[in-house]
C-alpha cells in the first residue's frame, strides 16, 4: 500500500471506531431510556421539601425572560421552598421593566432580580451565576438559561434524584427543541439534540455512571459551589468546566430524562456558527485544563470523558477531514488509491449506520418517529454533519491563534427570535 493508502486506512479506522463507539451508547441509552419510562410511573412522595434556588443568568433576554420566568412559577413544588433569582447581567434591552412587570404581579412569590451593569457585571454566563449565588440560600443550586420553558414536574423530578442518592453531586435533565419545526436548520438541531446529546448521556450514564452538565435544566449541591469556588469565570463552557470538579470530588452526575426543558434554537445559520464556535472553544479549554489529569490515579473516572472529548475535537475532526478529502480527490482522478473499493464501502455502510442509528435513537420521543425524519436524516449526513467539521475546525484554530495572542476569550450570547 502507498503513504496514501496508509493514511486513509488510519481516518476510515478512527472514524469507524468512534462509529462503533456511539453505538454501543446509543444501544445502551435505548434501554436506559425504555427504565426510565416505566420508573416515572412511581409517585414521588416527599417527607421533607429542600429549599432550592432557581437561578436564571440573562444577557438582553427581554424577547424571551418573560415566558421563561412564569414557567418557573408554575413548577409542581411548594411555593415556599423554591426561589427564583434572574441574574439580569448588563443588558441594555427591557429585561429589567419585565422583570419588575411580573415581581410586581406576583408580590408574593420569591422572585429577585439581581440587576448588573459593565462594574458588577458582564463577565458572562459563570460571572452571572457567581452573583446571584451571593444571594442564593437554598440547599441546591438548579440552573436554566433564559430561553427555557421548563415542564412542570421537571424541578420536583430533579430534586427527587438527588435527594435519594447520597453520591451524587449533580443531575441533569433533558432539554427539547421548542421551535423545531422553524426552519431546516432547527429540524437538523432537533435531531442532533435528541440523538448525540441526550442519547450519548443515557448510554454513558448506562454503561458507565457519567454524564456532562449541559448548562441548563440541572440541580448541583451547594456543597459543591462552595468547594470548588463557584464558577470557573474563564471558561465559556462552565457546564463542562464544573462537570469535571465534581468528578474529582468523587460525586457522580446523573441523568433523568424525566425532567424535561424546552428552549429556543439558533434560526440561522449565522446565530448558529457564531453559538457552535464557542462550544469548541470552550470545550478545548476545559480539556487542555483537564488532560494532566489521565496520568492521575484519583481520575480514573473522568478519564474516558477526557478520551471521548480529545477524540472527537481532535482524532475524529482530523480523520473525517483526510477520509473525505481522498474520497473527493480519488473521484476527481487527482490521486489513486488502491483501498478506493474498500474506502468506498466502508464509506456507504457508514452513512447506513448513521441513518439507522439517528432513527432508532429518535423512536424513544413521541412524534419523532416518522418517515419525514428519515429524509431528515439522510440529508443532515451531507449537509449539517458537514458544517460541524468547519465549525469545529474553525472552533480549534481560533482557540490556537487567542492562545497565542494571549486574547482574552469572549462569552458571545445566543441571539433570541420572537
Amino acid at each position: 500500500m502507498t503513504v496514501l493508502d496508509n493514511i486513509t486506512l488510519g481516518a476510515v479506522i478512527c472514524i469507524w471506531s468512534l462509529l462503533l463507539l456511539n453505538i454501543i451508547l446509543i444501544i445502551s441509552g435505548y434501554f436506559y431510556y425504555v427504565k426510565c419510562e416505566k420508573d416515572a410511573a412511581v409517585p414521588k412522595h416527599f417527607n421533607s421539601y429542600p429549599m432550592i434556588s432557581v437561578m436564571v443568568p440573562a444577557h438582553n433576554e427581554g424577547i424571551v425572560i418573560g415566558d421563561t420566568v412564569r414557567a418557573l412559577l408554575a413548577f409542581d413544588y411548594p411555593e415556599d421552598r423554591y426561589e427564583i433569582i434572574v441574574i439580569n447581567d448588563n443588558s441594555s434591552d427591557n429585561s429589567a421593566e419585565i422583570l419588575e412587570g411580573i415581581q410586581k404581579e406576583f408580590p408574593h412569590r420569591k422572585l429577585y432580580v439581581v440587576n448588573t451593569d459593565a462594574v458588577t457585571g458582564g463577565r458572562g454566563k459563570s460571572g452571572a451565576l457567581n452573583n446571584g449565588y451571593k444571594i442564593a440560600v437554598g440547599e441546591y443550586m438548579v440552573i436554566y438559561d433564559a430561553d427555557n420553558t421548563p415542564e412542570p414536574a421537571a424541578l420536583k423530578t430533579l430534586v427527587w434524584e438527588i435527594e435519594n442518592d447520597d453520591s451524587l453531586g449533580a443531575v441533569i435533565g433533558k432539554f427539547r427543541t421548542r421551535n423545531r419545526d422553524a426552519t431546516l436548520l432547527t429540524r437538523f438541531i432537533n435531531i442532533e439534540t435528541l440523538c448525540f446529546q441526550w442519547m450519548a448521556q443515557a448510554g454513558r450514564w448506562n454503561l458507565l455512571k457519567l454524564c456532562t452538565i449541559p448548562g441548563t435544566n440541572f440541580i448541583i449541591r451547594r456543597t459543591i459551589i462552595d468547594a470548588i469556588g463557584g464558577w470557573d469565570e474563564k471558561a465559556i463552557a462552565e457546564d463542562t468546566e464544573i462537570s469535571f470538579r465534581i468528578y474529582m470530588m468523587k460525586k457522580r452526575i446523573k441523568f433523568a430524562p424525566a425532567a424535561v426543558t424546552w428552549e429556543q434554537e439558533p434560526q440561522t445559520l449565522s446565530v448558529w456558527f457564531r453559538q457552535r464556535t464557542r462550544w469548541v472553544k470552550g470545550n478545548i479549554y476545559v480539556l487542555l485544563k483537564n488532560l494532566p489529569l489521565l496520568w492521575r490515579k484519583e481520575a480514573r473516572q473522568i478519564r474516558f470523558d477526557l478520551f471521548y472529548y480529545f477524540s472527537t475535537y481532535f482524532f475524529l475532526l482530523l480523520s473525517l477531514l483526510i477520509s473525505d478529502s481522498m474520497f473527493v480527490l480519488n473521484l476527481a482522478g487527482v490521486v489513486h488509491l488502491n483501498l478506493a473499493g474498500l474506502g468506498n464501502l466502508l464509506w456507504a455502510l457508514a452513512v447506513l449506520m448513521f441513518v439507522l442509528g439517528t432513527f432508532v435513537t429518535i423512536s424513544t420521543e413521541k412524534g419523532e418517529m416518522n418517515f419525514r425524519n428519515i429524509g431528515l436524516i439522510l440529508l443532515m449526513y451531507f449537509t449539517y454533519t458537514k458544517l460541524w467539521m468547519i465549525v469545529a475546525a474553525y472552533g480549534l484554530i481560533k482557540y490556537i491563534l487567542d492562545a497565542a495572542g494571549h486574547k482574552e476569550t469572549k462569552w458571545y450570547k445566543t441571539e433570541r427570535f420572537q
